[in-house]
């Protein structure tokens, strides 16, 4: 089965999640500059940066049982051809860090998307209706993590309130210190 599943994120920096599979972890990235490609548009309302992820899951059902066990494959990907950052509006270093640190957090929040579901299927057992089950898996998780960077940005004004934004960066550095390791299935 493989499915892909669309979410669009506001901000100084948008992400954009979709969905396809793996049950393996994958370590978690930095973001820089460098990671943004693509062209950044005219009319974006203010916006500076947009990120633009993709949640790939993928499963394969094999019978266990009276149930079925699946074996996910689940990954980030950073789209970097998607995701710009309009640099001709940036104009000191300091700027440049805040922007990055405010993008940091969607594609932190599209991370721990990723773990969440690599834990939850990982410990799911399956009825013959799997498809439906796993599908309802998903889009509980990630209604919760669109709900969280909407959340995010307007709680942050799209990073322009600092004390908000700095109240969310130790919230994912809290998040991120004390994620379950154990995401493989």
């Amino acid at each position: 089965m493989k499915r892909n599943i669309v979410k669009g994120i506001g901000l100084t920096a948008m992400c954009f999640f979709a969905m396809i599979t793996s049950a393996s972890a994958q370590s978690f990235h930095q973001l820089t500059a460098n990671d943004f490609w693509g062209t950044p548009r005219a009319n974006a309302g203010g916006v500076v940066a947009y990120t633009n992820c993709t949640i790939d899951y993928r499963y394969q059902a094999r019978r266990e049982g009276g149930g079925y066990r699946l074996n996910f494959n689940i990954r980030l990907i950073l789209n970097n051809n998607k995701s710009w950052l309009d640099k001709s509006r940036v104009s000191t270093p300091q700027q440049m860090t805040e922007i990055l640190k405010h993008e940091q957090g969607h594609y932190t929040i599209a991370f721990l998307e990723q773990q969440e579901l690599l834990r939850i299927v990982s410990r799911t057992r399956f009825s013959n209706n799997y498809n439906y089950e796993a599908m309802s898996i998903f889009n509980r998780i990630d209604a919760k993590y669109k709900q969280l960077n909407a959340d995010y940005d307007e709680d942050t004004v799209h990073m322009t309130d600092r004390k908000q934004q700095h109240s969310w960066d130790m919230y994912f550095q809290q998040k991120l210190r004390f994620l379950p390791g154990d995401t493989e299935s």
